[in-house]
């Protein structure tokens, strides 16, 4: 698919729009309403006394969370994580589980916490660690079953096999045999600089006893830990049992929160924005675990499984999550997507109303890549990069080129001809007292006009048939570009880019988080949005 990198040959990486709702947007621009507590620091000396209000006077949290962060003690993430939980704080991000590590936001995130961490510690001379959630308590089985790459035809989904299942978290849920799935992913990758890349997909992913959550942060691990980042695995023993008193305390005030969420949503629709989550009435912010299905508990239950429930039976959704991490961890700030970025206006008023400390959110960087074999295939399409935004315009255009200058030229001229002569016998009509209505003559025209298109569009659709190279490289140029009308971070694996350029492309990623993260902690710019 693509030739081998050389050390000139590296991706076009770009920092782009974060995007979101107009919600999303507004809590990136940090101009939503003081009442709803949801101010960022935007210098050094906001973060320094927010900061001061975080930190803790010990490490009991960590010594209770520790098994949770895995085995790997002497790592350099484990070493950055001890420092940080006895003096210091916590840069923390998440995502539930993709296959193969999801789309390439999984990794953005996770560099987007990594230089944050490195600003704040630099800047206020105390030790910052930053990790990763692993959001393995997921039962997301669409998400989590599938990525997406860049293959010969264009873009190619990777499924595991399987069916749905319904409220299952995906640490329970065996991830199979991937082997299939491995060898679409490799050939993907075309000629691999970097074997390493993909010697840890294969040990991640090469047990088909494990499960798709541990698969997921075992891959993790492999990529984040040399980095600095501490991957937390959400359905460790530890964590659900540190996280059992927060979460009871939160069933014991389910009906406040219910009311908080409502006025809060109520306050969202009223400054003219839609909620990011949508409330169901009835169910608390909590679920419990029964026979290894998750659901809600409903409001009216609350304070009884409050009083039953196991320790580890519990869980959190997405708007008591970051309430919940922050109750366990000394977290300075969460790197935050755009959905969450929206959804952050209501938890703080879950936070407020189960009288838990509200946790801040920041935008993380979002990320844009070129490679160069797809810089040649525009270059050889003659198009720009934005231009495929509507491929449908860009085939039409290119086989519009393609099409035999006889062709193109004898329709150009039978439009001429047809327009000439209806206006030629629409002026004879009118000149002889206006035999039928001027509208006739118009449908006339109309009618004419769609059968001469229509006869286009067969002739082009024969030669974009004929044209099978070209159909070729559009699909592939938009498939890394816009992936089915998207952002490729929040599409594509970043595993074959990886593996053509070698691990030290994530350098280059790094490179751009930190300037987004310099913006972040000093107010020098504002972080796009």
């Amino acid at each position: 698919m693509s030739q081998p990198a050389t050390a000139l040959e590296q991706p076009r990486i770009e920092t782009a729009p974060l995007g979101g709702s107009a919600l999303s947007r507004r809590v990136q621009e940090g101009t939503l309403p003081a009442s709803w507590h949801l101010g960022r620091p935007h210098n050094a000396d906001a973060w320094r006394t927010h900061t001061r209000a975080v930190r803790r006077v010990d490490d009991a949290w960590y010594q209770a969370l520790r098994p949770a962060f895995g085995p790997h003690t002497h790592s350099l993430a484990a070493q950055r994580l001890a420092k940080a939980a006895a003096t210091g704080v916590l840069v923390t991000t998440g995502q539930q589980p993709g296959l193969f590590g999801g789309p390439a936001y999984t990794l953005t995130k996770a560099l987007s916490a990594l230089a944050l961490a490195d600003e704040l510690q630099k800047e206020l001379g105390i030790p910052v660690a930053p990790v990763f959630w692993a959001a393995t308590d997921d039962s997301d089985w669409q998400e989590a079953s599938v990525t997406h790459v860049v293959g010969r035809e264009g873009l190619q989904a990777l499924h595991m096999s399987g069916s749905a299942t319904d409220g299952v978290a995906m640490a329970h849920v065996a991830l199979g045999d991937t082997r299939e799935q491995r060898a679409q992913l490799r050939a993907a990758c075309g000629s691999v600089a970097d074997p390493l890349v993909l010697d840890l997909i294969d040990a991640a992913y090469g047990d088909p006893a494990a499960s798709v959550g541990s698969a997921y942060v075992s891959w993790l691990r492999s990529m984040l830990e040399p980095l600095g980042v501490s991957v937390l695995d959400s359905s460790h023993d530890a964590l659900r049992n540190a996280s059992h008193p927060i979460l009871c305390s939160a069933l014991q005030h389910a009906a406040g929160i219910d009311l908080a969420l409502h006025e809060r949503s109520a306050s969202i629709v009223e400054a003219g924005f839609l909620p990011q989550v949508e409330l169901v009435d009835g169910l608390s912010l909590v679920f419990h675990t029964t026979d290894g299905v998750r659901s809600r508990v409903p409001l009216a239950d609350a304070i009884s499984v409050a009083d039953s429930a196991h320790p580890g039976s519990l869980g959190a959704n997405v708007l008591l999550r970051p309430v919940v991490e922050r109750a366990l961890m000394p977290t300075v700030a969460y790197v935050a997507g755009p959905g969450e970025l929206g959804y952050f206006a209501q938890v703080s008023a879950v936070a407020e109303a189960a009288h838990m400390a509200i946790p801040v959110a920041v935008p993380r960087w979002a990320a844009r890549w070129v490679e160069p074999h797809t810089e040649r295939v525009l270059e050889r399409l003659g198009v720009q990069a934005d231009e495929l935004r509507d491929p449908h315009a860009v085939e039409k255009r290119l086989a519009r080129a393609a099409m035999d200058r006889d062709v193109s030229d004898s329709l150009d001229r039978l439009r001429v001809t047809l327009n000439s002569q209806v206006i030629a016998l629409s002026q004879a009509v009118a000149a002889d007292e206006q035999l039928v209505p001027e509208a006739v003559l118009d449908g006339v025209m109309r009618d004419l006009e769609h059968r001469v298109s229509r006869t286009e569009r067969r002739l082009l659709a024969a030669v974009k048939k004929r044209e099978t190279d070209t159909a070729r490289d559009v699909a592939v140029a938009c498939a890394a570009l816009y992936p089915n009308g998207s952002s490729p971070e929040r599409v594509l694996s970043l595993v074959p880019t990886m593996a053509r350029y070698g691990m030290g492309v994530l350098s280059a990623f790094r490179t751009h988080a930190n300037a987004h993260a310099q913006a972040l902690v000093r107010g020098t710019a504002s972080p796009p949005a």
